[in-house]
């Protein structure tokens, strides 16, 4: 296999080949023989992914980077916690920041792309909102794992913050806002605090938001799905998570944004929330979530492109201003 320098921990000239051993052995301690070559399908300077075939299916070895420490040990916790609705760990180094994952079977991807099904999605997620829901009454372990607290309570100053990291922006740049936008956007802090208090009022727990739910981080084998993919989580309002849902769906099968599989795929979800709020006072509240859920979106990138050296940032720089854009684009459409 080769190494590729977009990150120094892949750059280290041995560390394939202190990272095979460990691979080995663990697959051999329960039984698993590797018959092929090791590949790696996934390079980022935040994460790579190594594929291992083996004589019982393709096994996947994870490695992240410090600023996502808490994936390995949040998904060894989440396995045991909700076995039917995560990826089994084979095995996890939270030290190193290793994971070894087996093959879940088909990612969504493929499936909703073959057949055009809205259903898979239907059944999917209120199974997510029922994790959502008990993990709600798990905070502190959450925390403990050291996932990006990004409450609502907090999301204001987050926001400032980000805002305060003009770079970051890419004003008058390619990819990135124009000057008046993020006049636009300084001009919006106090509208911000304001959304995050009325959100507050409704009796909707906080809990772990995914981060990432698209088509592509759930595998389904046998009529079940499960999540795996946890590097981009944070504790937050959990609704948040239905807008990588819908752009996943608009991407997928080329869904407009006011298609009504949306607000049917909504309410399958809102369904299991019905124990805290009327179906109501629930839409009304993914409502005021959805501004809020492109600030937390952008704060996940942020948090990833924060740690990047130059020319790496630069490469990975547009999503923080393309999701504030989305932002100011989801406020206008709220006053109109």
């Amino acid at each position: 296999m080769s190494e590729q320098p977009d990150h120094p921990a892949w750059a280290q000239p041995d560390w394939f080949a202190r990272v095979q051993p460990w691979i080995q052995d663990t697959l051999a301690s329960q039984h698993i023989q590797i018959n092929g070559p090791i590949t790696q399908p996934h390079l980022r300077p935040w994460s790579t992914v190594l594929q291992i075939p083996t004589a019982s299916g393709a096994c996947y070895f994870k490695a992240t980077a410090p600023l996502l420490s808490h994936e390995p040990p949040l998904t060894s916790w989440l396995t045991r916690q909700y076995p039917a609705d995560t990826l089994p760990v084979l095995a996890s180094n939270a030290e190193q920041g290793w994971l070894l994952l087996p093959d879940g079977g088909l990612r969504l991807r493929e499936v909703i792309r073959a057949d055009r099904d809205v259903r898979h999605w239907e059944a999917l997620l209120p199974r997510y909102a029922e994790l959502q829901i008990g993990l709600a009454e798990q905070v502190p372990e959450l925390l403990a794992f050291g996932i990006p607290d990004r409450r609502i309570t907090h999301l204001p100053q987050l926001y400032q913050l980000l805002l305060a990291d003009t770079a970051a922006l890419c004003i008058d740049q390619q990819d990135g806002l124009t000057s008046a936008q993020a006049q636009q956007l300084h001009q919006l802090v106090h509208e911000v605090a304001a959304l995050c208090a009325q959100l507050a009022e409704y009796r909707i727990p906080d809990s772990l938001h995914h981060g990432d739910l698209h088509d592509g981080n759930i595998f389904t084998l046998n009529g079940q799905y499960r999540l795996f993919d946890w590097g981009d989580s944070s504790l937050s309002h959990p609704f948040f998570s239905l807008r990588t849902v819908f752009v996943s769906l608009e991407f997928s099968l080329d869904l407009p944004t006011n298609a009504p599989e949306f607000e049917r795929l909504r309410d399958a979800y809102l369904e299991p929330w019905t124990r805290f709020e009327t179906v109501e006072r629930l839409r009304t509240a993914m409502q005021l979530s959805e501004p809020l859920s492109s600030i937390c979106s952008a704060l996940g990138w942020h948090h990833i492109v924060a740690s990047l050296e130059e020319p790496l940032k630069r490469s990975y720089s547009a999503p923080v201003p393309s999701l504030l854009d989305e932002f100011l684009l989801t406020m206008s459409n709220r006053v109109a």
